[in-house]
């Protein structure tokens, strides 16, 4: 088993997950800086598949398909990476942008990757009153009940 969490058909490792509970990675936020500065038109002329509209968002955006990911590149060099499912492809699909802007004739370094944020879900097997608890804990939550999502 990988960190993604478990198949449908497989049993729960009970000595890493005691409670039964086994949480999955949905997505991966990773920042790498790529140490140069960036010609988002060059690179929109470059890659046919990228989308640029300065209007909208001052960065370029790509994707990949192995791992399945999303970069968001600005001109200073900064790239946010998003989608990948687990730190190590992430990781990968970071180093695989870089790639990507150095054929492109950027000097650009992989420089600085962090992990930014890890998003899991879980099953808890019982309701989790979110306002309760936010107020149980008003020194590190923040609990706003208009955007919660409905299921």
């Amino acid at each position: 088993m990988d960190d993604q969490g478990l198949e449908e058909n497989q049993s729960v490792n009970l000595e890493k997950y005691p409670s039964g509970i086994v949480p999955t990675i949905i997505n991966i936020v990773s920042t790498v800086n790529l140490d140069c500065k960036l010609d988002l038109k060059s690179i929109k002329l470059q890659a046919p598949t990228a989308e640029y509209n300065p209007q909208r968002h001052p960065s370029v955006s790509m994707r990949i398909r192995a791992p399945e990911s999303k970069a968001q590149i600005s001109s200073s060099g900064m790239m946010v990476c998003t989608g990948a499912r687990s730190e190590s492809q992430s990781k990968l699909a970071a180093s695989k942008y870089v790639a990507i802007i150095r054929k492109m004739g950027f000097p650009a370094k992989f420089k600085d990757f962090k992990i930014q944020e890890i998003v899991g879900s879980c099953d808890v097997k019982f309701p989790i009153w979110l306002e309760r608890l936010a107020n149980s804990h008003v020194s590190c939550t923040s609990y706003n009940p208009e955007n919660q999502v409905e299921k």
